[in-house]
């Protein structure tokens, strides 16, 4: 039976309104099997074509000709618009559901694979030059529109997907759903990148971002042929990016929940992703024909495929847990290590190893916080927290295509630079993991299941 609206403390400590809990739905383990399998399909393929651009776009200054400051432009473009786009759709899938903000969202993203495209055969026409950044390009701006055309459909793709599988599941199986939904979600990105950067070094640019296209569309068609609608009808007001700071201060295990949602995209979305291929290229690694491009899709494609399957082994652990938070432990320990082994080791082998360990922790500890705040939300809630959540994530995904490229080859040196970040995953112990064990109701919103 849903327990929403049955006394779940809310994130900020209290319990939910008389409002939410009338409205509170009942769903059957079958319904809520056929509502999460239609999620996860929308994301799974959302998540390949996603894959399918990493490898590419953090070569496209040697493509373009284009600075590395426009490049960093570029990466960062779709988080810095789902940053400012995580608010209002949290509030308009509270207000009207999720099916339909789910199919914009989906929709919406197929269109920049096809602004790649677009991008690539553009003149080089330089439009003028700004301060730090340089000189802009006719090419840049097209990639930079692409970009945050993604921006703006993923907020509705990942704050729809929570919400849905939020709603109709309990505390009893909640994690298993979420971990399932992350862990497909991350599957399909692997694929994603072997596909691109495999398609990339042996057919080029423009068939990887056709393919990536393709897929997007897939992925909005089956949401709409199988998306059903849950999940609407709050007359709250709406949610402003401007709110996000007295939300944090009012919900300190939002906050803590937060933080470390901003950690690991930065390191991994951020850091890691950008900075891999050159990673490669700069250390001369090579396997066969596949050069730097290559290797980075299969190297990244291995970390997601850990974090993945680990997912969707967590998420059912956590559900058997008093606590979830207790996963978070060894999960950011072997984030640790892992940063430290690609600082000091850059050879092959031991990158493999540490790329295994990096996605190990991150499936360890995503799946279990993102639980933790569906646990503490209540219903006519999903859509904001979501937001609150993403957009703290996408401040890190933000601010690391920024700085990666800069730090690795200007400011610190890869060695330094990874250090650094083994050094914030360790912050995360103390900012996260011992806030939410000490937090009496993150221990008690997860019953142990027999």
């Amino acid at each position: 039976m849903s327990d929403r609206g049955k006394g779940t403390e809310s994130a900020g400590g209290e319990a939910p309104d008389s409002e939410s809990a009338s409205e509170s739905e009942t769903y059957s383990n079958r319904e809520i099997r056929t509502i999460a399998l239609a999620v996860i399909g929308g994301v799974f393929f959302g998540g390949v074509a996603t894959g399918v651009a990493y490898p590419t776009l953090p070569l496209l200054d040697e493509h373009l000709l284009i600075s590395a400051v426009m490049l960093s432009i570029i990466l960062s473009a779709n988080r810095i618009a789902r940053l400012f786009m995580n608010t209002p759709a949290g509030s308009i899938i509270d207000r009207y559901g999720t099916r339909k903000p789910m199919i914009f969202g989906l929709y919406t993203q197929a269109l920049a694979p096809f602004g790649y495209i677009a991008g690539l055969y553009t003149p080089a026409y330089v439009l003028g030059t700004l301060p730090i950044i340089g000189e802009v390009s006719a090419p840049g701006i097209v990639f930079v529109l692409a970009r945050l055309f993604w921006g703006v459909g993923s907020a509705f793709v990942f704050i729809g997907a929570f919400a849905t599988i939020t709603y109709v599941t309990t505390t009893q199986n909640r994690g298993q759903w979420v971990g399932y939904m992350r862990g497909f979600d991350s599957l399909g990105f692997p694929a994603g990148l072997i596909v691109g950067g495999v398609l990339t070094d042996l057919a080029g640019m423009e068939i990887a971002f056709l393919v990536g296209g393709i897929l997007a569309l897939i992925a909005g068609t089956i949401a709409t042929l199988v998306l059903p609608d849950v999940h609407a009808g709050t007359d709250r007001d709406s949610a402003r990016i401007r709110d996000i700071p007295g939300i944090l201060r009012e919900r300190p295990a939002v906050l803590a929940i937060g933080y470390g949602n901003f950690t690991i995209q930065l390191l991994w979305g951020g850091i890691v992703l950008v900075t891999l291929a050159r990673y490669a290229e700069v250390h001369g690694m090579q396997i066969s024909a596949l050069e730097a491009a290559g290797i980075s899709g299969v190297v990244m494609a291995l970390g997601v495929v850990t974090s993945g399957v680990t997912t969707l082994f967590t998420g059912w652990v956590s559900d058997r847990m008093r606590d979830r938070s207790l996963l978070t432990v060894p999960a950011f320990v072997a984030m640790a290590v892992g940063f430290l082994v690609i600082a000091y080791y850059p050879v092959l082998e031991l990158l493999l190893v540490a790329i295994v360990l990096i996605g190990f922790g991150i499936g360890m500890s995503a799946p279990a916080l993102l639980a933790i705040l569906g646990d503490l939300t209540p219903g006519d809630e999903l859509g904001r927290m979501g937001g609150v959540y993403n957009v703290m994530g996408d401040i890190g995904l933000s601010l690391g295509p920024l700085v990666a490229i800069p730090a690795v080859e200007s400011w610190f040196g890869y060695q330094w630079t990874y250090v650094l970040c083994a050094l914030l995953v360790v912050s995360c112990l103390t900012v996260v993991s011992i806030p939410l064990l000490r937090d009496p109701a993150v221990s008690t919103t997860t019953v142990n299941a027999d």
